[in-house]
């Protein structure tokens, strides 16, 4: 088994804490969480929910494609909601960007950093 790799992806938003933008270990890159950060700004994207899952979404999508993978490979996501009222506006946008891989997911409502109004992390194959 190798060592666990670490990502850091040059065109995401800098992390805010200690953790890497993802890891790769046993054949999966895990990600760690996305919001709707604009990663020249370092600011949450104006708008509401469906321009913050998007900018979250291409987040996600520069993290995993630097380590190697797509997301077409993504097998697994956790979507973090501050309201579940937002839920079908974020679905409309996820299925953009998901709903050929039609990965599990798991949906939950939270207080997210920043304000943002949503959050998505990733579990894809290599």
């Amino acid at each position: 088994m190798a060592d666990p790799r670490k990502i850091v992806a040059a065109n995401a938003p800098k992390a805010v804490g200690p953790y890497s933008h993802a890891i790769v270990s046993n054949g999966f890159v895990f990600t760690s969480g996305q919001i709707g950060v604009d990663p020249k700004t370092g600011s949450i994207v104006e708008g509401g929910v469906r321009e913050q899952t998007r900018r979250a979404l291409e987040n996600l999508k520069v993290v995993v494609e630097a380590a190697g993978s797509s997301m077409a490979r993504i097998v697994k996501t956790t979507v973090y909601l501050k309201s579940m009222d937002d839920f079908k506006a974020m679905n409309e946008v996820y299925a953009e960007f998901l709903g050929e891989a039609l990965p599990a997911r798991a949906t939950v409502e939270v207080v997210l950093p920043k304000g943002a109004l949503v959050e998505i992390d990733a579990i894809a194959a290599c």
